[in-house]
């Protein structure tokens, strides 16, 4: 038999749920919960006969095979049930808060409600729905999404519901039944929770918290109750202790804020919920317990109010009252600023804003001459890094200025502009964050991809970056990595802040020696054992990085195409703003109560999701046409496409390459052969033209191909291996420029600016390949030897991977390497001298002719040898 269950205090979506998975599963019970809500209850009092619900007091006691379980992970106990005995099968949207049951099945899904998923696979199987059916799955998805208000609303949670109207679902019933009025009980629950509320500060978000005995006689939900009070109060999260009896306690939980995961309180009472909704019963405990655990554990379900500070753009740009609209029109196309604050040249004090908008129109009417002070939007709006974003929004709405300028917070020295805020930076925190958090833990994630010891580096550094009141944060690829669950063996930091001044911080705390660039604000801490034997003592510090590098946030502005950016510090928002690719602007908070915050401005993580390469800007390319090459790089590492109009802006840029320096493209070109597998990095570079580019004969062949998988191979052997780290870079790009003419090697060395050791020994390796070539099909060992004992190991392994191990040039190199090159003559030039030959060329011919014989197998020991050296000093002395 089988039967769909779902979990006690069922609502809307747990009930419409099994109401799908009976349509999908004709053969099963729906058995309804033992408790419902109220308004469910009323819902099915109304339409009972639309639908083939089972109550629970009349089951029949049977034998259960099969159960489906929807919107729980939670198995109820129910009579005739034994969970080691039946398959069951799970559907519902929650995370799970444990590991899977690995004889289950599950089918899960992260959408608003778990009847948009029982919607789709309706959908999928072909199945229609009545409409008071779908009357019942509008509720449930209503309910769980708050009429599709809640940030873990999806896209399609919003075609379901549209799917439903058209099937004649009524939002007239769904209107009705999700407001109904409370009862007598919970109007008497309702005013002791209202008397017994307590409003509690934590990390800037307001907290309710009540708990009080339940009225005598008490039996009706307390779900509905919450939902008035949260309405009542509007706090961010609230949590209702109610004392049902003696032992018998129930907590219930809704969150007003994605701020707040009201579901990590509930899962700690063995409870279950999500984010913005969850309940636990607790037995065999007092309120008063109770309430002290969930405050005890508020700190872990709050995140921080976001401050200005955390979305500014720190050292903004000024223009002052005596400046042309012209001036400022030229300002703002150089820096690319939508505004400016204006000062008063005099006193510094800030006396208005200027817009693009007014700028703009100024210049179109001719009026580029009239004075700032005569167009700006006069007066003085300003905010400080401490205030929260709901301030900001306030202001930007009552005041109508689209950036707000920055202060120092009350009590500092200066009152000057320190940075701006503008209707963006509210855009995207509102947009783009809630939904990242929803997704993963990023406290988890850190800690997951460090090892024990590169955690507690992390650990000490941002404790002193706290307390020296510097935002901390992983930035850009090792962000990417770790989202990727690609374990990090280096890690970068970014400051906000003087990077220098925390290294030497740290310096002194810790030990190590320091590097610094004060122009750049970098700083490098090298990491001694001593350093590590400190902070991590009882961690395994093997394979650990010898340093860790620490910049200071900063942006860039190109003063022309292709040329080296100019260096200004700035806030984390601008630094990531001047990165190269979405996934690779991402950052990571480290410091204090801030751990763990992700920041994602450009859309990286659902770029990351999806596979795609997408650039930050439009003229990315035009900036620093390396980038096409490090796109492609990035593009076959991860396996991901690149987006079609970051394509089409490459192939846009690609004349841009002429202006680029040869040491630029050469060390990008570097980084693509010392991938694991370069060979597709360098096959999407010529089929995006890039090789055209560098020189019109510059070419990709399937021989070379072949001559780089036998280089991979070879570096898989000994002694080949030991050139993997410091060669292969080396290797590759010989193997692909012997594939080519000389004349366009030459152009190509030339155009990359190609090192001299590079040169010299691509000449060695083509000499070498030439020499064997000549060598005559029967020489002796002696013969290939002296051909061959001055080349160095990389270019013996160019020529072995371009000629194959299988050719005759291929064996004479593996014969040198692993037999010839190791044979040694018995005696040596101070036992020659010793015998009484005099100094000079005569000892180094007898030794090199003693060697010779030993390689053609003429003398095969001392014995020989010596009388062999016996007839040539004979012959020398001409005896």
């Amino acid at each position: 038999m089988l039967v769909i269950l779902t979990h006690e205090n069922a609502d809307f979506d747990a009930v419409a749920s099994q109401l799908g998975a009976s349509k999908l599963y004709p053969e099963g019970v729906p058995l309804l919960s033992w408790r419902i809500n109220r308004n469910v209850s009323q819902f099915l009092n109304l339409y009972w006969e639309a639908f083939k619900f089972v109550r629970p007091k009349d089951w029949l006691r049977k034998r259960v095979e099969r159960v489906v379980l929807v919107d729980t992970t939670s198995l109820p106990s129910i009579r005739g049930i034994r969970p080691d005995h039946v398959d069951v099968q799970v559907i519902d949207h929650h995370e799970l808060d444990e590991e899977k049951n690995s004889s289950w099945s599950y089918h899960l899904g992260r959408v608003g409600a778990t009847s948009t998923i029982m919607v789709e696979m309706l959908q999928a199987a072909g199945l229609v729905v009545t409409p008071n059916e779908a009357a019942l799955f509008l509720l449930g998805i209503h309910e769980d999404t708050g009429s599709l208000v809640y940030d873990t609303t999806t896209d399609r949670d919003v075609q379901a519901v549209a799917w439903l109207m058209r099937q004649g679902g009524q939002l007239s019933v769904v209107r009705r039944f999700l407001n109904i009025a409370l009862s007598d009980q919970q109007q008497a629950l309702y005013k002791l929770l209202l008397e017994k509320a307590q409003w509690i500060g934590i990390k800037g978000r307001n907290i309710v918290i009540s708990a009080v005995d339940a009225p005598p006689g008490f039996d009706d939900e307390i779900s509905a109750v919450i939902h008035r009070l949260r309405d009542a109060l509007t706090p961010d999260g609230i949590f209702l202790i109610v004392q049902l009896k003696a032992n018998h306690v129930q907590l219930v939980a809704r969150s007003g804020s994605d701020n707040v995961d009201v579901s990590i309180v509930a899962r700690a009472f063995g409870g279950g919920g999500h984010s913005r909704a969850a309940a636990a019963t607790i037995m065999d405990s007092k309120m008063a317990e109770v309430s002290l655990k969930v405050q005890d554990m508020l700190m872990e379900s709050v995140r921080p109010v976001t401050k200005v500070a955390q979305i500014m753009s720190y050292g903004v740009q000024t223009i002052d009252t005596s400046s042309s609209a012209a001036d400022a029109a030229e300002q703002m196309r150089r820096f690319g600023h939508e505004g400016y604050p204006v000062l008063d040249p005099e006193s510094k004090v800030l006396v208005g804003l200027l817009t693009r908008r007014i700028v703009d129109r100024a210049v179109s009417h001719e009026l580029g001459h009239l004075l700032v002070k005569q167009i700006m939007k006069a007066g003085s709006v300003t905010v400080q890094p401490s205030d929260s974003v709901e301030h900001v929004s306030r202001l930007m709405i009552q005041e109508g200025w689209g950036q707000i300028p920055v202060i120092p917070d009350t009590g500092a020295d200066s009152s000057e502009v320190i940075g701006v805020v503008t209707r963006t930076d509210l855009i995207n925190l509102i947009g783009g964050d809630a939904e990242d958090r929803s997704q993963f833990d990023t406290k988890k994630l850190i800690a997951g991809n460090l090892s024990k010891a590169l955690w507690r580096m992390v650990q000490a550094v941002r404790s002193e970056a706290g307390k020296m009141k510097m935002p901390l944060y992983f930035v850009g690829g090792l962000v990417r990595d770790m989202i990727l669950e690609k374990s990090p063996k280096d890690i970068d930091m970014v400051v906000e802040g003087d990077a220098i001044a925390l290294v030497q911080e740290l310096k002194r705390l810790y030990g190590g020696e320091t590097r610094s660039h004060a122009q750049f604000g970098t700083a490098k801490w090298l990491l001694s054992e001593e350093v590590w034997s400190r902070i991590a003592p009882e961690e395994e510090t093997a394979d650990l990085p010898v340093a860790i590098d620490f910049v200071t946030a900063r942006s860039e502005f190109y003063t022309r195409p292709t040329a080296l950016p100019e260096v200004e510090r700035r806030s984390i928002k601008l630094d990531l703003h001047r990165r190269d690719f979405t996934i690779n602007a991402l950052a990571i908070r480290l410091d204090g109560a801030h751990l763990g915050e992700l920041l994602d401005f450009y859309g990286g993580r659902r770029d990351l999701d999806t596979g795609l390469i997408r650039v930050l800007h439009s003229l990315s390319f035009v900036d620093d046409p390396t980038r096409i090459l490090r796109a492609a790089r990035l593009e076959q590492r991860l396996d991901f496409i690149i987006e079609t109009r970051t394509q089409e802006l490459i192939i846009m840029a690609l004349a841009m390459l002429d202006r680029v320096s040869g040491d630029r493209i050469r060390n990008e070109l570097e980084m693509c052969l010392e991938e694991l597998d370069p060979i597709p990095i360098i096959e999407r570079l010529a089929s995006l033209g890039v090789l055209a580019q560098i020189h019109p004969e510059l070419t990709w062949e399937q021989r070379t191909a072949e001559a780089f998988e036998r280089a991979r191979a070879l570096f898989r052997e000994k002694p080949w291996n030991s050139l993997y780290a410091s060669s292969r870079s080396f290797i590759y790009f010989a193997l692909w420029m012997l594939d080519h003419s000389r004349s366009v090697q030459n152009h190509v060395l030339g155009r990359l600016k190609t090192r001299r050791s590079t040169q010299d020994d691509l000449k060695l390796t083509r000499t070498l390949l030439e020499t064997l070539e000549e060598l005559p099909k029967d020489h002796t060992p002696s013969q290939a030897y002296r051909k061959m004992n001055f080349y160095p190991d990389r270019v013996l392994l160019t020529a072995l991977a371009a000629a194959g191990k299988n050719t005759r040039i291929g064996a004479t190199i593996i014969n040198y390497q692993f037999h010839w090159r190791h044979v040694r003559t018995f005696v040596n030039g101070n036992d020659l001298l010793a015998i009484g030959m005099e100094p000079g060329p005569s000892i180094g011919r007898i030794l090199a002719q003693l060697l010779d014989a030993q390689l053609d197998g003429q003398i095969t020991d001392e014995t020989g040898e010596q009388a062999l050296l016996n007839e040539l000093i004979d012959l020398q002395l001409g005896k």
